[in-house]
This record gives structure tokens, sequence and C-alpha cells, in this order.
């Protein structure tokens, strides 16, 4: 099977919609309020995909530690500390209740 063809037309059509975007921006005007809502749906979005990627594993629920590990991490970048010590203080959550034993 050749995928020459499918693959130039995904490579032609990525390139135009980035270009469209700085293009169209100048001469189409966004409303306020959908803008408002855009940015919303953006919030929406990564909340739903942090929600799913913490409580989930497959379908079954992926226990307290890595729910608990999450919370740390999003209390220290609400307090503004550096990337690598949320990641660190993350993991070490999680880890250290996987070792007592919470799941």
């Amino acid at each position: 099977m050749n995928l020459t063809i499918p693959l130039l037309a995904l490579v032609i059509g990525t390139y135009a919609l980035r270009i469209a975007g700085p293009a169209l921006r100048t001469r189409v005007a966004i409303s306020p309020r959908i803008d408002r809502v855009m940015t919303t749906a953006v919030a929406v979005i990564f909340v739903a995909l942090v929600a799913t990627s913490t409580l989930l594993v497959g379908k079954d629920f992926a226990g307290f530690a890595l729910p608990a590990g999450v919370a740390v991490a999003a209390v220290l970048a609400w307090q503004r500390a550096p990337f690598v010590v949320i990641v660190l203080a993350a993991a070490a959550t999680t880890a250290g209740l996987r070792w007592v034993g919470v799941s």
C-alpha cells in the first residue's frame, strides 16, 4: 500500500492550517464572548484530562496514592515551586504511599 499521497496530504494540510491561523487572525474578529468561551473550554478540557489520568488506570480506579501525589503537585504548583521540586515531591509522595501499603 502506498502511503506517500496520504502523507503528503497531511503535511500540506498541517502547514496550510498553521499559515491560515496567523493570516486570518487580522481579518477575522473574534467577539469577547467567544474568546472567553474558548479560554474556559481549554481549562475544562485540561481539568478533565488531569482528572481521568489521576483517577483511572485503564477502566479501574487508580487507588489513593496517585491522586495524593497529584494533589501535592497541585499545591506546590499553586505556591509556584520550581518544576523539578513539584515533580520530585509528587513522585516521592506517590511512591512513599505505595511503599507503606496505600494503593
